[in-house]
């Protein structure tokens, strides 16, 4: 726990009290006030004042981020060993309530999503009986706050689930952190076996992508069933998520990653579902979506149902442009290579890229393609990803079904 001391008074501009007061969590260290101190202090509670000194909340610090506070709350909370913790305790606590009565026929799900649920920096998922974590800020990795978010996830889910945390390096090399590999925290398990909507699926913490399977569209790949048939092509399938809930619903489905450790997984959870699959095979191939998507076209390949469900092209906004020309040309060839009548499910993570950007890219490759696409549904990240009203950047995943004719 850090010694006691008087908490320090950070003033931001007009424009980053007026962002604060309607409810977005960040300042920047462009936003800081003449009158701020010269230096953000590192991993700190701190006051946030306006320019005529009237506070407006308290916020952890960051001596490195472009973000320099997080805004934590609305009152002027001390660093005395005390508030801080039972403020994590109460929103972890408020996050798993949500979560319970937000997540029906999965015990997998994302249970805090940092700014999204108050608590700036910590990511927590869920996959049965492994709880994962990623501390993604200076002051969330302060070992009285740690120790904090651990007990309360404990309290939540009981001792004898295992507490992984796992490690984002870039996020962490900007916040000036040590990276790592993983930690076990608690318990002696990091791989578990998980349902989502009444499918089976191999987790393990110690290997993978993010924190682990893309819980952000379990939601979306129920819908996707809903809707898909016949032949179907899963691109960017990972470890088969959309895959197999088609499997359930089409004659042959063909996953397609660069990933030979995700195609393997992929198959593990195939063969754990053997016997809830409408009987079609699954069809893995290891290759570049780009590459094999441009070599299926010219070979004339049809598909009833195209699922596409890249990484993020735009990791910043200079990024838009280049991720945009991505999106078109992998959207252009699925339509030229479905069926009339055929579905397709197309997918951006790129909070850069808007809805309304995504929608212009999806129109203007049906005009090149001289298809009528028809959007059955816009969807977005599963409810246990909770999007803020007043927070745009906690709204990222675009899910648009579409008919195409």
């Amino acid at each position: 726990m850090p010694a006691q001391q008087t908490t320090a008074r950070i003033a931001v501009n007009t424009r980053a009290a007026k962002r604060l007061r309607g409810g977005h969590p960040w300042v920047y260290l462009s936003d800081l006030s003449e009158k701020a101190p010269a230096s953000v202090p590192s991993a700190s509670l701190v006051h946030v004042v306006d320019e005529r000194g009237k506070t407006l909340g308290s916020a952890l610090s960051s001596s490195s981020s472009q973000i320099a506070l997080r805004m934590i709350s609305d009152n002027a909370l001390e660093d005395d060993g005390k508030q801080l913790q039972d403020l994590i305790r109460t929103r972890i606590a408020a996050a798993v309530d949500y979560r319970n009565r937000v997540v029906h026929g999965s015990d997998a799900y994302r249970v805090v999503f940092s700014e999204a649920d108050g608590l700036p920096g910590l990511i927590v998922d869920r996959y049965n009986d492994v709880i994962t974590l990623q501390v993604l800020t200076q002051a969330m990795d302060r070992p009285d706050l740690r120790d904090a978010a651990l007990k309360s996830l404990l309290a939540e889910f009981g001792n004898n689930v295992s507490v992984v945390e796992r490690s984002e390096p870039r996020i962490r090399q900007l916040e000036n952190l040590p990276a790592f590999d993983i930690k076990l925290l608690h318990g002696s398990n990091s791989a578990a076996r998980f349902q989502m909507n009444q499918l089976d699926f191999h987790f393990d913490a110690a290997a993978g992508q993010k924190t682990g399977a893309f819980l952000d569209q379990r939601e979306n790949y129920a819908a996707a069933a809903a809707y898909a048939h016949g032949e179907a092509l899963d691109v960017f399938c990972y470890q088969g998520g959309f895959a197999l809930h088609l499997a359930r619903v089409c004659q042959h489905v063909t996953g397609v990653d660069s990933s030979r450790a995700a195609l393997e997984v992929a198959e593990q959870n195939a063969l754990a579902n053997a016997g809830k699959l409408k009987g079609g095979e699954i069809e893995w191939i290891e290759a570049s979506a780009f590459d094999l998507l441009k070599d299926f076209s010219s070979e004339g390949k049809q598909y009833d149902t195209i699922v596409l469900d890249p990484p993020a092209f735009a990791k910043s906004k200079r990024a838009l442009p280049t991720a945009l020309r991505g999106y078109k040309e992998l959207n252009l060839r699925a339509l030229k290579m479905l069926r009339p009548g055929g579905i397709l499910v197309t997918n951006s993570c790129s909070h850069h890229v808007s809805e309304a950007d995504f929608s212009e890219m999806l129109a203007s490759a049906a005009a090149d393609a001289h298809r009528t696409v028809k959007i059955l549904e816009r969807r977005s990240q599963s409810k246990d990803h909770p999007i803020v009203a007043t927070i745009p950047e906690t709204a990222y995943l675009k899910c648009f079904i579409c008919w195409i004719s």
